[in-house]
């Protein structure tokens, strides 16, 4: 990103303000430009490049989640069946980011589809009869659909081996193990795919990009405009700058922005920051002997985003193992944030669903002081389920992102802890956030279309509606309903991407 970037002064006036430089807004950004090449449209973002806080490459898994591998999208219900509704729609959102990225490629927007994108097969690992046989129920579930097909299931020890042979080593015999594979799974380095988008707004479009910017308070005009405080932070400088939509894709800090608008729909909202870090081995002995991401069940009072997985990385070209993720706990809202963020969020409008969301989840706060406490020693235990001779020479301890889970109003117990995303909007459908975590990245076009949906339905049903199909071409259909469209979208983007499944 040029120096110019750093020096020229934001207009006073935009279509529309997006703050934040991860995939969000650069995802959103794409969008708009390519419906409406004449929408004015400036982005900021408080740090000095793309995608640095929660999109960058070592902040996230790098899991193309297709819900091929978590198990916590396809619980069990009580009367013994599988639930797979959620695993389908996490799948199908996953499918139109991949056709969208294919869309790019396609037009040259973006190139060299491997630096950003590999193939990788995704493995659910369970221990023990009971969770071999939901894992089973499982597989036989998730074969009826046509987004799962080609899933294979095993508990034999030597097809095992043949799949993981790094967890397999010195494994005993008698031990009841059973895994779920999947080779169409991915690997994405979100980082590189938004700093691709971020090059093409800047050089091959008239979006404008503010790095050093940061907005600092969001506040309704009369006008039904939105007039916001920006600072630079390179020269000090402040200024007002208004715009007819905003988006605020800005991590953990959407939270205090969205409050600073006071819209209703904000209200009750709270944040619970977590951090995160893995055990990481760039030992290319290892490395060679792991070609996929192995997810397993999460542990009793866990969140659903700590479940223990075991991962191939590709990033910048060169293949590493990860491990994790651990809990930790900061107050800040974003990893270059401030250690006020936690206590400036809390006011009359939220304390009550804090409080709530607190008190009705003491067994996870207990959980998170015990992982923070946790030694390297005691992280590499945890480990030495996966691969039984770990050495703790060969890995090393990486802080991952912050993310924010969202705490939101409820009726019942005052407040309640969210665990997915969720995008807020104004009743005029001129201000939208996103806010909270996982699937996150991933189905980030799902989640820019559904803030489209909300807030120009005219356009995307009237003007837009062609230039969407030719992005998304399943756009509006259901995959798992069309098992000849599913095959067709699949064999497009698998090609356009340069995938090997």
């Amino acid at each position: 990103m040029s120096q110019s970037l750093t020096s020229r002064t934001p207009k006073p006036k935009y279509d529309v303000v997006l703050i934040g430089g991860g995939i969000m807004s650069a995802t959103l950004a794409t969008l708009l430009h390519e419906f409406d090449p004449n929408l004015e449209i400036a982005i900021f973002e408080r740090l000095g490049r793309f995608a640095k806080e929660s999109t960058a490459a070592w902040n996230n898994a790098g899991t193309g989640h297709s819900a091929f591998c978590e198990l916590n999208y396809t619980p069990e219900k009580p009367d013994g069946s599988i639930d797979i509704t959620k695993a389908e729609s996490i799948a199908e959102q996953f499918e139109i980011s991949k056709q969208f990225w294919a869309y790019l490629i396609t037009k040259g927007y973006i190139h060299e589809p491997k630096e950003f994108i590999n193939s990788c097969a995704h493995m659910s690992l369970v221990f023990g009869e009971k969770d071999a046989e939901y894992l089973r129920k499982r597989h036989d579930k998730m074969a009826e659909s046509v987004l799962f097909s080609g899933m294979e299931f095993s508990t034999d020890h030597d097809k095992l081996r043949e799949w993981i042979p790094l967890v397999m080593s010195k494994r005993n015999q008698s031990e009841v193990m059973a895994a779920t594979k999947m080779d169409m799974g991915t690997d994405v380095n979100f980082g590189t795919l938004t700093r691709k988008m971020g090059r093409h707004l800047l050089e091959d479009s008239n979006v404008e990009v503010f790095l050093y910017h940061e907005v600092k308070d969001i506040s309704p005009r009369e006008s039904g405009k939105w007039e916001m405080k920006v600072k630079d932070r390179i020269h000090s400088h402040k200024q007002e700058v208004v715009a007819d939509f905003v988006f605020i894709g800005a991590g953990g800090y959407a939270l205090p922005l969205l409050d600073s608008s006071d819209i209703k729909e904000s209200e009750g909202y709270g944040g619970f920051p977590v951090s995160g870090q893995w055990l990481v081995s760039h030992n290319q002995e290892l490395v060679e002997k792991h070609h996929a991401k192995v997810y397993t069940q999460a542990t009793v009072d866990a969140p659903p985003m700590s479940v223990p997985h075991l991962d191939l990385r590709i990033i910048d070209g060169k293949k590493a193992l990860l491990f994790g993720p651990f809990a930790g706990f900061s107050t800040k809202f974003l990893r270059e944030g401030s250690y006020l963020d936690l206590p400036e969020s809390v006011n009359t409008k939220n304390l009550k669903s804090l409080f709530g969301a607190w008190w009705h989840n003491i067994p996870l706060t207990k959980y998170l002081i015990q992982q923070v406490a946790m030694t390297k020693s005691q992280r590499m235990q945890h480990l030495r389920e996966f691969i039984k001779d770990a050495k703790e020479e060969d890995w090393e301890l990486k802080v991952a992102g912050q993310r924010v889970q969202i705490i939101k109003k409820d009726e019942k117990d005052g407040g309640k802890l969210e665990f997915g995303t969720e995008v807020v909007v104004n009743k005029s459908g001129t201000i939208a956030s996103l806010l909270g975590a996982s699937p996150g990245a991933s189905t980030a076009v799902y989640a820019m279309l559904n803030v489209l949906e909300k807030c120009f339905p005219e356009k995307l049903n009237g003007e837009w509606k062609e230039k969407l199909l030719e992005m998304i071409p399943s756009y509006g259909q259901k995959l798992a309903a069309n098992p000849e469209l599913t095959h067709e979208v699949r064999h497009y983007t698998k090609e356009k991407l340069e995938l090997e499944y």
